[in-house]
């Protein structure tokens, strides 16, 4: 008789197997294992703490339908960073085009109304000024400096090469260092 470990002890490796094998309990356990981490990407990524909850929660949506075209060639966190970055570029794809549209209706001005906040704490104004970057330099600012991750498993997540991610982090750096100054926060 074999015997049945809790699915809190389970590794993550039985858990994707049972998942892709339809046991729902082992996904709801893999997606409460790995939300917090998905969530503290995404916002980092947006800065806006209900927009990294509409992102988070896309990602399990679609990690209910990938979790089969998983092959465990890498880490299952770095396919999540992975998935969680195309999440986020999605949702600000949408909200521009519907910011571009609700302009163009005239009503933005009616209903925006408000500046927006600006940080007060340092830290924030730092990472509000990554999320100005351009697209790779601020992916990789955020997964080596907000997730603490090396350059090769940033490079896997993002899809590059690990020089590469390197030389997204000088510019970045280079840039920060211009927008920081511009706005009197160094």
């Amino acid at each position: 008789m074999a015997l049945m470990l809790d699915e809190s002890e389970a590794s993550d490796a039985e858990l994707i197997g049972r998942a892709k094998g339809g046991d729902r309990g082992a996904f709801g356990t893999l997606l409460e294992r790995h939300y917090d981490f998905v969530y503290r990407a995404a916002y980092r990524w947006c800065g806006k703490k209900a927009d990294a909850e509409d992102i988070a929660q896309e990602v399990c949506v679609r990690l209910g339908r990938a979790i089969r075209d998983y092959h465990g060639n890498g880490a299952f966190t770095t396919w999540l960073y992975a998935m969680t970055l195309n999440a986020a570029r999605d949702m600000m794809r949408k909200t521009v085009r519907e910011t571009t549209k609700t302009a163009a209706y005239g009503a933005y001005e009616r209903i925006s109304g408000e500046a927006p906040v600006e940080p007060e704490d340092p830290v924030e104004a730092l990472w509000a000024a990554v999320r100005m970057l351009p697209g790779k330099q601020r992916d990789a600012v955020l997964l080596v400096y907000g997730e603490g991750l090396s350059h090769a498993v940033a490079a896997e997540a993002m899809g590059i090469s690990e020089t590469t991610v390197s030389w997204h982090i000088h510019e970045a750096k280079k840039r920060l260092k211009t927008l920081l100054l511009s706005a009197g926060e160094v």
